[in-house]
Formats: C-alpha cells, structure tokens, sequence
C-alpha cells in the first residue's frame, strides 16, 4: 500500500467528525503546492514534505493535531498555532470538534513552511555548487 493509500484508509476508520476534518486539512495541504509529498512514517502518520518536511497530522480522542516541523520559525500572522507554543522548533494546530478551517490562512502556513524548508537547502548548499547546478539546468 502507497503512503496515500494509508492516508485514505486512516481516515475512512474516522467515522466522526475527525474524519472529515482530517480529510479537509489533507485537501488543503495538497492544494496549497502541486509539489507537495505524502508520506507514511512515525508508526503509522501522515506527513507532508517539499524540500524537507512540512507537517505531520494526528487523530487523537478529542482533537485532529496538526505539527509543522519548523512551526517556530515561520510566521503564523493569522494565528493559527494553538498548541506546542513552548517549544523550540514545532508548532501545532489542535482542531477541535466544530472548529472552521480558514483554508486561506492554512495554505498561507503551508507555504510558509515550504519557504523556510527551500530557505534552510539553500544555505546548507555550498555557494560553488549552487552555481553549477544553476548552470547545469540553463544548459537543460
């Protein structure tokens, strides 16, 4: 089974209203970038990469929690992080039942995170290889 095979059946087994919360979230990630990746990890996870990872999302008792991996380092002006606020490096969004997803300020996360993840390549790159890449792909 494929990771979005997974992803399909976890959310089938939500018969409450996890799952279609779960389901919007998902749908809002994957149209916020053509180039997005689903994964399967963590014992059973779905989580979302573009040049690093963006978000891992969890169905728990109460709540549909969703952490973005480098939460502290992006900026949330809609405020959508309501959870994990302490920590160094991730943020999360507990969805509760009842709660809107503002669809615009989701997808204006994701991307943030895709920024920051091309953003942190970038300076792991080493300048001389960057230009030759550049100059491989004008070559193309």
């Amino acid at each position: 089974m494929n990771p979005s095979e997974h992803i399909d059946q976890l959310i089938a087994t939500l018969t409450d209203w996890r799952g279609q919360t779960f389901a919007a979230i998902r749908k809002h990630i994957l149209k916020a970038d053509g180039e997005i990746v689903e994964e399967w990890k963590y014992m059973g996870s779905p989580v979302w990469y573009r040049d690093g990872m963006i978000a891992v999302a969890n169905a728990h008792k109460g709540k549909v929690k969703l952490t973005f991996a480098h939460g502290a380092s992006i900026p949330d002006p809609d405020k959508l992080f309501n959870a994990g606020l302490e920590g160094n490096a991730r943020r999360a969004i507990d969805f509760f039942e009842g709660d809107k997803i503002d669809e615009r300020a989701l997808k204006n996360l994701v991307r943030a995170a895709i920024e920051f993840n091309q953003l942190k390549q970038k300076k792991k790159t080493p300048a001389d290889t960057r230009v030759k890449n550049q100059k491989d792909k004008s070559k193309a």
